[in-house]
């Protein structure tokens, strides 16, 4: 039948596009792991050197200190306020929302990709199963008896294509959980530096 033509040829379709789901996950994860190692390397103690500096005012060293650091995002974030340091203290704030804002952005980038594969693997996996089962039990009606062997062949076939969407979306939604909360964590630093800042800021230019 013309139909089954088109269910064998849309369950090879679905294991192709499993494939290249993986492949694209894979990448995604890779290069946001650069990303976020670059950004985060010695992270923490960084961000300690910038609020010591910030709260003693030291702000020539601390101006020196960003620059050499500032594949750090932490250091990154606290160049730019140093560049816009003398536009006053709204002003200052005002910037530094945007800034975190553009920080966000940089880091969620392809985020999604992961988010759109996680949620919709195991679908794409049930779609050639259900394909897989609808050419397994016309075989089971043409068949009969003596075709017991090749349906329980297809069926088996068939639970490959929701085993390996499984297997697609449990790793890449592990992957999005775990980058998801990096930028939460980044970004809330993001926001304690801003207030480092405000709150050191010289009073004779808040008025």
């Amino acid at each position: 039948m013309d139909y089954l033509l088109l269910v064998d040829y849309g369950e090879q379709v679905i294991f192709w596009i499993m494939g290249f789901a993986s492949i694209i996950a894979l990448a995604v994860f890779l290069e946001r792991l650069v990303i976020y190692q670059r950004n985060m390397r010695k992270s923490d103690s960084i961000r300690e050197d910038i609020v010591k500096m910030i709260r003693s005012r030291d702000l020539g060293s601390l101006s020196a200190y960003s620059s050499e650091k500032k594949k750090s995002i932490y250091a990154r974030f606290s160049e730019f306020a140093m560049e816009h340091y003398n536009i006053g203290l709204h002003g200052l704030s005002e910037l530094m929302a945007g800034k975190m804002v553009e920080e966000r952005i940089y880091l969620e980038r392809r985020l999604p990709i992961l988010g759109t594969l996680g949620n919709n693997a195991p679908f794409i996996g049930l779609l050639g199963t259900v394909l897989g089962v609808i050419k397994a039990f016309n075989n089971l009606g043409t068949l009969g008896n003596q075709g017991a062997e090749i349906v329980m062949r297809n069926i088996a076939t068939a639970l490959l294509a929701t085993a390996a969407g499984l297997l697609i979306a449990i790793p890449v939604v592990m992957a999005n959980n775990y980058f998801s909360k990096k930028v939460k964590v980044m970004t809330q630093n993001l926001d304690i530096l801003s207030k480092e800042f405000l709150a050191n800021y010289p009073d004779k230019t808040q008025t």
